[in-house]
């Protein structure tokens, strides 16, 4: 409950912080950190179309999308504080109940018939095939360094007694920062701005959503970050005591938020062809984490 709670709280300013640090980068003052939020409260409050050409699948897309999320979010302890949902094996469930979602949205922007939204649905759904095995790998590989197979069991088991295994975290915390980017469908992968539909992902697909409908989408993009901001303050949280592990979230999920601005910042999208090989590297990380494992376990011969 602690964690579905603070996630909550951090989807409401996660993308008002990136937006502004991506403001500042470029010399500009940007609005206030809530006013995406703004934005979504103003579509929440507007009715939605719907082309004769969609079917129920197209109507029931955006809220299945935004409970996937939110199931996922419950997998996710904080510290010592297990998810609403824990047992083991959870992160499994964790990665296929997101993809329930993405796959839902994918058909969603198939059910419209229109040829941009396909183009756009197979990209999104041959980067996150690309990016799944850099996260089970990963996590798979602190499953084994712990000899916990849960969200919890592994947070709250993880301790770092090396030199090596310290660096086994930063390294995790890269690859959960642009496997965030990817899942989002951010820079360098996708640019959110873009309007030119031969070169969107995510944006393209629900260019037919409008309304409520669209609000939703937006805000499920606010609560993955949140997420995935979770898991990666649960690499520094351990056993700490509410009273210090609370105020150490928050610093982790603004510190993430403005790394993810400054990336936008100063990075450029990469050309179609080069994101199945940027998307690969992040699985080469992981299995530089698992040898990593490996090593501190003394499982080489």
């Amino acid at each position: 409950m602690v964690s579905l709670v603070l996630i909550i709280l951090t989807s409401l300013f996660f993308t008002g912080i990136v937006v502004r640090t991506k403001s500042i980068a470029s010399g500009r003052k940007g609005p206030g950190i809530f006013q995406p939020m703004k934005d979504i409260i103003r579509l929440w409050k507007k009715g939605s179309v719907y082309s004769t050409t969609t079917s129920f699948i197209f109507q029931i897309a955006p809220s299945i999308y935004i409970a996937s999320v939110l199931m996922a979010i419950l997998m996710i302890p904080h510290g010592n504080h297990p998810g609403i949902i824990s047992f083991e094996g959870d992160f499994v469930m964790f990665a296929y109940v997101l993809a329930l979602g993405k796959f839902l949205m994918i058909i969603s922007a198939l059910d419209t018939g229109s040829s941009f939204e396909g183009m756009g649905a197979s990209r999104e759904a041959l980067y996150s095939m690309l990016v799944e095995p850099a996260f089970f790998i990963l996590i798979g590989s602190f499953a084994l360094f712990t000899g916990q197979t849960s969200f919890h069991g592994i947070f709250s088991s993880l301790h770092y007694g090396s030199h090596i295994s310290y660096m086994l975290g930063g390294l995790a915390t890269f690859v959960f920062i642009f496997i965030a980017m990817i899942e989002n469908s951010r820079m360098p992968v996708d640019d959110p701005k873009t309007h030119l539909e031969l070169t969107m992902v995510h944006e393209v697909m629900i260019l037919d959503n409008s309304g409520f409908d669209l609000g939703l989408i937006m805000y499920t993009t606010h609560l993955k970050f949140a997420m995935y901001g979770a898991i990666i303050s649960n690499f520094f949280i351990g056993v700490l005591p509410l009273e210090i592990s609370i105020p150490l979230f928050f610093a982790v999920q603004i510190c993430f938020a403005v790394v993810v601005g400054i990336i936008e910042s100063f990075i450029a999208r990469f050309r179609l062809g080069h994101n199945p090989q940027f998307i690969f590297i992040l699985t080469s990380v992981s299995l530089l984490i698992f040898f990593g494992v490996l090593l501190v376990l003394g499982k080489f011969i």
